[in-house]
């Protein structure tokens, strides 16, 4: 019974310690909580209208400031537009860069008013893009590369390329990267910084293309008369131009044929067309007069 006795009375001790202990603490923060609401109603009293009066200030100064953005970003973009530089895509890019900038300006315009030191914000913005530039120097490049198929136009939207060894439409350009369609229906996403470090062939530049066929005749054939029935062929052939004039002429003397080089010239628009309609056309047009497009043969000569 002592020790039961004794250890009830250790218990009580402990619940005393701890309410007294709760309590101190309850007190000391609803004393903090008293501080910091003095500190609060003396500021806003002194000090309150003062940064009310900021408030309102920067909140006209930025809603201003929006629509002053929109109109300059408008006024480039038409400036852009009647000056017949730059393609869409330079338009775009300039347009953004004019909209950030304007946007950076009026921000730390409306953080001054508001009474924020924007000297240390200037001049971490130059660490944090110092930094930013090491981080993300691959996308910089690309950005860098957009900028000059910007400035450049080696090709647009429409025209039939060959980008970084990749042949297609180009369906999209933006400061990233190149889209194009495959002739198979496929979606290829170019990065602009292979598309601007690699050769770039547009065969929609310069409006017209040769079409190149190569044809092979019997050595038996009269390479005059399949000359003749090739060019009357091409005359019939929808999409090939008259101007420059289709050509014939032979491309070399193989082990099996007399190679001929057909070349008539189409539209950008109308290569595909005119290159099968064209490989039709000579085929049927030779079968029809007698010249033979041979298959490949040896002869052997046999010492008895």
């Amino acid at each position: 019974m002592p020790e039961t006795a004794t250890n009830a009375t250790a218990a009580a001790t402990c619940a005393t310690t701890a309410t007294e202990t709760l309590s101190a603490e309850f007190s000391r923060q609803i004393s903090e909580g008293q501080d910091l609401w003095n500190q609060i109603v003396t500021w806003l009293a002194e000090k309150g209208l003062t940064f009310a009066i900021r408030i309102l200030f920067a909140a006209v100064i930025l809603v201003i400031g929006a629509i002053v953005i929109r109109l300059i970003v408008a006024a480039v973009g038409r400036a852009m537009k009647k000056s017949g530089r730059g393609g869409t895509l330079l338009d775009t890019f300039v347009c953004n860069v004019t909209s950030k900038v304007c946007w950076v300006i009026l921000l730390v315009t409306v953080l001054g008013k508001l009474g924020v030191n924007v000297g240390p914000i200037v001049a971490g913005l130059g660490v944090t893009g110092f930094i930013l530039g090491f981080a993300f120097q691959e996308s910089l490049g690309n950005l860098a590369s957009g900028l000059m198929i910007a400035i450049n136009q080696p090709f647009k939207i429409g025209d039939y390329v060959v980008v970084a060894g990749l042949e297609g439409t180009v369906k999209q350009v933006d400061m990233m990267a190149t889209v194009l369609s495959t002739g198979d229906n496929k979606k290829v996403v170019i990065p602009n910084k292979s598309a601007w470090g690699a050769p770039i062939t547009n065969f929609s530049a310069l409006g017209r293309r040769r079409v190149d066929i190569q044809i092979g005749i019997d050595y038996s054939s009269d390479v005059g008369k399949a000359i003749k029935i090739a060019l009357e062929a091409l005359a019939s052939v929808p999409g090939v131009l008259k101007d420059p004039a289709p050509a014939v002429s032979v491309a070399s003397l193989d082990d099996s044929q007399v190679t001929l080089n057909i070349r008539p010239w189409s539209n950008g628009g109308d290569y595909w067309a005119v290159y099968n309609a064209t490989c039709q056309a000579i085929k049927v047009a030779f079968e029809n007069n007698g010249v033979k497009i041979p298959f490949p043969q040896l002869t052997v000569h046999m010492d008895k």
